[in-house]
């Protein structure tokens, strides 16, 4: 790996904070930031195939529909089909009264014209978003400016602005040096305080100063120093929303959004599920639910996650995937036994205190082992938490069995099933569901009664006395017992007939549609083993699950 070929951030730009000055390692997030998706303009530029107007449209109406208040609709001078748009928001109410519009421009003067020209009669508040790259690179390399001269490039545009939209009421101002984060400090302060100058920025009329991280090159560190510095030191602070646009080249996105934000940035442009060009803007869903999961409204609506992924995947065509934060498929799925114990036992923890203090489970503190959020606030159900491989132990087992059929497996069979269904995935490989382990568990504890050595065929009561007919070995044998109940009078009458079943314990349960599931654990020279027995009669569950006890051999597990 030729790693000499490349510098790290400190030979590439001035850092612009002593260790003894910044402050925002001591800040905390206490509210969500504004937010602005930018999927319509610098999400949809990263599409092989970008949106037609329809999934535009969609798209569009998605954000609205989740509280997105701000939203950045396109790059109109870029292509007919994203000025269409802008002037399909104008001749219609697809955007709600109380929806910012924005739209993105370079400085040059030709397409600043076709930009405000492409909001001529839009209701709304409207951002017209100007951007020239000011980085040493860039200036050198494409632009072919020296500092002097690309200020004089950048206030030229601002100044076109000013003419062609300046007089427009709903209208205010945002500009972007692009690659702030690769920009000496200094110049990246000249030119957004020469911008606030130009545009008159006021509280009433505030100038949107956007600082990306066009490509993303140090630790989240560097870009909260950076933003903190453009915090301290811009002049009409009061005058300017300090924005935010994070890329993911080196996979810290969020976490410079976030640092950036406790830093003194108020607003945060970016796309749902990260999408964006190489490897994506940073993710406006993961930076709302990392909020809502520190207890802080993150003022967008993800009540139903997988229908917004859904629509986003269907408009981007570009597949969530299924580890993704808090979306993905997986997310909230745990397979290890160690996980799924845990998790199973923080659901029933959870029941039980929101039973003792007589409050609505929705409603309660949530704390259940290795689920940082409810699925259910995301519309999610919880029969795909815990789910069942060669990876699982008996925890996931007994989730399954007890969330699907209402069958809550003592401890000591737990164990016991963990090893079958074991022996199953290790042989088989691949996940298991609930009605799988249904099936194990009825192959290992009950298999078919005829071809067990010992068949009930008829227990009654009457009085103090209980008669029981039992087939043997093929033969026909009835025997009638006073002052026992079943259970010991067909224990009894077996051992007459040299059968010896010794039962350590015998719990019943409701099975759901099944019936009732009755589970006999009974001591052999090998120790001790367990077979069941499941009817709608309780007592022909339970003398099934005895006969059964009868067909283990010595040493051997049914």
């Amino acid at each position: 790996m030729p790693y000499h070929r490349y510098r790290d951030i400190h030979s590439r730009v001035d850092l612009p904070l002593a260790e003894t000055e910044r402050m925002w390692p001591s800040a905390r997030l206490t509210a969500a930031p504004l937010w602005v998706p930018v999927d319509l303009r610098d999400g949809n530029q990263a599409l092989a195939e970008p949106m037609e107007p329809e999934r535009k449209r969609r798209f569009f109406e998605l954000m609205v529909a989740m509280g997105y208040k701000e939203i950045e609709v396109g790059y109109p001078a870029a292509s007919q089909t994203d000025y269409d748009f802008v002037r399909r928001i104008a001749d219609s109410d697809l955007a709600p009264p109380d929806v910012t519009v924005v739209v993105f421009t370079p400085a040059r003067r030709d397409l600043i014209e076709r930009t405000v020209a492409s909001v001529q009669g839009i209701r709304n508040p409207v951002v017209i978003h100007m951007y020239t790259a000011t980085a040493p690179t860039w200036r050198d390399t494409v632009l072919g400016h020296d500092r002097a001269g690309l200020l004089k490039l950048i206030l030229a545009g601002g100044r076109d602005i000013l003419e062609l939209a300046g007089p427009m009421p709903n209208v205010r101002f945002e500009f972007s040096p692009e690659v702030f984060n690769l920009t000496e400090p200094d110049y990246a302060l000249e030119v957004c305080d020469a911008m606030t100058a130009l545009w008159e920025a006021s509280p009433d009329r505030p100038v949107i100063l956007n600082l990306p991280a066009t490509v993303e090159v140090a630790t989240p560190n560097v870009y909260a120093d950076q933003i903190e510095y453009m915090h301290r030191n811009l002049a009409r602070r009061d005058s300017v929303i300090l924005s935010v646009h994070p890329h993911n080249d080196r996979g810290t996105g969020v976490a410079c959004a976030e640092l950036a934000v406790l830093a003194g940035a108020q607003r945060v442009e970016g796309c749902l599920f990260g999408n964006g060009e190489r490897t994506g803007n940073v993710d406006l869903v993961t930076l709302a639910l990392n909020l809502h999961v520190q207890g802080i409204d993150p003022m967008i609506d993800f009540s139903d996650i997988d229908e917004i992924r859904r629509t986003v995947e269907h408009c981007n065509r570009i597949e969530v995937h299924p580890r993704h934060p808090y979306a993905g498929d997986l997310v909230h799925t745990a397979y290890s036994g160690t996980h799924q114990d845990a998790i199973r036992k923080g659901f029933a923890e959870h029941r039980a205190r929101a039973s003792a203090a007589d409050v609505n489970e929705r409603d309660l503190s949530w704390r259940v082992p290795y689920l940082p959020i409810d699925p259910a606030d995301l519309g999610r159900g919880y029969e795909a938490v815990i789910r069942v491989n060669s990876q699982s132990g008996k925890g996931g087992i007994a989730y399954l069995l007890e969330s699907e059929y209402g069958i809550a497996l003592p401890r000591r069979l737990q164990i016991d099933f963990a090893r079958q269904v074991q022996r199953h995935t290790d042989a088989n490989g691949g996940e298991v569901t609930a009605a799988d382990l249904w099936r194990i568990f009825a192959a290992c504890y009950m298999p078919p009664l005829p071809e067990s050595r010992v068949m009930v065929h008829a227990c009654e009561t009457l009085g103090q006395e209980t008669r029981v007919t039992v087939r043997i070995d093929g033969m026909l044998h009835t025997g009638v017992r006073a002052g026992v109940d079943p259970v010991e009078a067909l224990t009894a009458m077996l051992g007459e007939h040299g059968i010896e079943v010794d039962i350590v314990s015998l719990t019943r349960m409701p099975a759901g549609p099944l019936g009732t599931l009755a589970l006999v654990e009974h001591r052999t020279s090998a120790g001790t083993r367990w077979s069941a027995g499941c009817d709608r009669s309780a007592l022909t569950a339970t003398l099934d699950a005895v006969a059964r006890a009868c067909s283990v051999g010595e040493g051997e597990s049914l």
